[in-house]
């Protein structure tokens, strides 16, 4: 079984490669910044069980992307990253204006098997 760090490093990684303003769990908005990333995996999503030990194990999580551009090039880029990677399947989840920030935020829930 690949182990679950390395599984989750590839979606960090490109993330990473589309804005430096990419963190893993952080949730709050750097100062000055007009768009960021905040990714993070939060459960288990399916396991295959066998001879008393786990065979394989799905993970889900979350990645959004906080922008002030409208129509933001950068939501291509997200989805074409996770289209490149093995075994990652996701989805666009939510977007919504936050008034409070005036950050346009998109939402995707991510599969890695």
């Amino acid at each position: 079984m690949t182990s679950i760090q390395s599984r989750l490093e590839q979606i960090g990684t490109e993330l990473a490669k589309i804005t430096e303003n990419s963190y893993h769990y952080w949730r709050s908005a750097p100062k000055g910044v007009k768009s960021y990333i905040v990714w993070a995996e939060d459960e288990e999503s399916s396991s295959l069980d066998a001879d008393n030990k786990k065979q394989k194990q799905g993970l889900h999580g979350t990645i959004d992307y906080f922008t002030k551009t409208e129509f933001d090039e950068n939501v291509d880029k997200i989805q074409e990253a996770l289209n490149d990677l093995e075994n990652v399947s996701f989805r666009l989840n939510s977007v919504q204006y936050e008034e409070e920030t005036t950050f346009i935020h998109h939402e995707w829930e991510f599969w890695v098997r």
